[in-house]
């Protein structure tokens, strides 16, 4: 999760995450972070210092009290004395801006296993099997190449069969946070999802939570 005032940050540490397979919840304030935290599942926190609401400090306080979960203090504040109170209120680590994409994916990845926490590249569900390395769903008898959308749709929906999610979730995570197409695009790629995977043959089928948004269910 990016936590961060600064929408146009959000969206470049969003790409830059997005092109390792990582997927990206916003925040904008410590407070919708907090609300963020109890809904998903969240493996890591890149934080800004400086938001309204709640700033940086007091979040990470705040999520120490109920949780080890790795934080990146991401801030223009270089001064030494403040990332000692950022390590001293439970940062993990720390990256001054402006700062190169390539040294912010390292030190998550380096984190996310420094804390043992893996990214799932697969998925079972049902009778099939999600392949986010080859981009790929894997049958008995087949396997199947989907339109990148439709893959990363699918692989979302099955990472956590069960749990329905918002549609301005989807849209955000999968289009973008500044997509500016018609909400009908979700329910189009679900369309074709449901179609190229039936219920029967597969054992999981899609359901629509209205005025809400979407569930997988594996199918007995």
């Amino acid at each position: 999760m990016v936590v961060d005032d600064d929408f146009n940050i959000c969206e470049l540490i969003r790409l830059i995450l997005k092109k390792e397979d990582f997927k990206v919840i916003v925040a904008n304030d410590g407070i919708s972070a907090l609300e963020k935290l109890e809904i998903d599942k969240i493996n890591l926190i890149i934080l800004d210092i400086m938001m309204p609401n709640m700033d940086g400090w007091e979040f990470c306080k705040e999520v120490r009290k109920f949780s080890n979960i790795p934080i990146i203090m991401l801030t223009a504040k270089s001064e030494i004395n403040q990332k000692v109170k950022g390590f001293d209120i439970g940062a993990d680590d720390y990256l001054t801006k402006p700062f190169e994409p390539e040294e912010l994916v390292a030190r998550v990845k380096a984190l996310l296993k420094r804390c043992n926490i893996s990214i799932s590249k697969s998925v079972e569900i049902g009778k099939v099997t999600i392949d986010q390395n080859q981009y790929m769903v894997k049958t008995a008898s087949e396997d199947i190449t989907l339109p990148r959308k439709e893959f990363e749709l699918l692989f979302m929906l099955a990472g956590a069969p069960g749990k329905t999610f918002l549609r301005d979730r989807l849209i955000e995570d999968i289009w973008g946070y500044d997509f500016e197409g018609n909400e009908r695009t979700l329910d189009v790629h679900i369309g074709r999802i449901r179609d190229r995977f039936p219920q029967d043959l597969y054992g999981f089928k899609i359901t629509t939570i209205r005025g809400v948004g979407y569930r997988l269910e594996v199918v007995k």
